[in-house]
């Protein structure tokens, strides 16, 4: 049995790794059944859609620690004193982010076959962007008009066209005939 994890409550960007020592018949079926995914962690519900169970050799040269930093997005710089170990896990790995333990969960109580490895943090999206300030992002700068004014101009260029093409054949046709 491992130890007993506590969480803050309304924990976020938050990112749990353990190491899962079971068989893969084990793996799968947790990995297939998110109440035994819960049960082992010692919890009553898990939303699995933020909870990966990883075969770590389906990770290739991407490693660990890659796939922390690039498909999770935790900060590299957080990885680094690390990566050397991430990269030489074996077996399956369980990466479980806050988002899977809701808003009520308060502790962890992991079974027997779940290691906690290690804690880090996501990278949180900075949305203190300022609004741009060139004149082509300025509302009603562009230049494009009205696609009925576009169709009407269109139908008076192509019936200018046509009634010049008529006049040249009516001209050429009497031209033949006198």
């Amino acid at each position: 049995m491992s130890d007993t994890l506590d969480i803050a409550p309304g924990e976020t960007h938050v990112v749990r790794l353990f190491r899962l020592d079971m068989s893969p018949e084990q793996v799968r079926f947790l990995r297939d059944d998110p109440a035994a995914l819960a049960d082992i962690l010692g919890l009553d519900q898990i939303d699995p859609a933020h909870a990966d169970i990883i075969r770590l050799d389906d990770l290739e040269e991407l490693g660990l620690s890659g796939y922390l930093v690039d498909g999770i997005g935790v900060d590299a710089a957080e990885i680094a004193p690390d990566r050397a170990r991430l990269d030489a896990m074996e077996g399956h790995v369980l990466v479980l982010l806050s988002r899977a333990l809701g808003d009520s969960v308060t502790r962890l109580t992991p079974g027997s076959g779940v290691t906690l490895v290690a804690t880090y943090r996501q990278v949180a999206t900075d949305w203190s962007a300022k609004p741009m300030q060139t004149d082509s992002a300025r509302p009603g700068s562009g230049t494009r008009t009205a696609p009925r004014k576009e169709r009407a101009r269109s139908r008076r260029i192509g019936g200018a066209i046509f009634a010049a093409v008529m006049v040249v054949l009516v001209l050429i046709i009497l031209a033949v005939i006198w």
